[in-house]
């Protein structure tokens, strides 16, 4: 069961990161692998992969989160991983505007220079 997991969570982390391996979660593993495992499998097994929310809507949600606590190291991970399971460009910019009316300016503000970079280097134009 615990291989099951796992393996489903690689699945997901895989769709999300689009493909292949994924740097920071690797330098965790070479650090702590406990803790690495403990990501692939709470995280992407036993929460995105749930069914009664798609991808995209988990990854709104979880950019909303992150907005609201200020948490912006984790939005280029997930700005990423919302573009590769298909959520649109202009509804990452809405959602970050929808959120400054609720958690502020300065926190949507922080939040916006991410996903300008993003879509920089991604050249994605709305």
């Amino acid at each position: 069961m615990s291989d099951q997991r796992h393996e489903q969570g690689m699945d997901i982390l895989k769709k999300m990161v689009g493909g292949g391996v994924f740097p920071p979660l690797e330098a965790i593993r070479s650090f702590y692998p406990d803790f690495a495992d403990m990501i692939v499998k709470n995280g992407f097994a036993d929460v995105y992969a749930r069914p009664a929310l798609d991808h995209k809507q988990r990854e709104l949600i979880t950019l909303s989160s992150l907005i609201s606590q200020g948490a912006i190291d984790q939005m280029n991970f997930h700005v990423h991983a919302a573009l590769n399971v298909g959520v649109k460009p202009v509804e990452i910019v809405e959602l970050v505007m929808h959120c400054s009316a609720y958690v502020g300016f300065p926190k949507a503000i922080s939040a916006m220079d991410v996903v300008m970079r993003i879509f920089k280097d991604r050249e994605i134009s709305l």
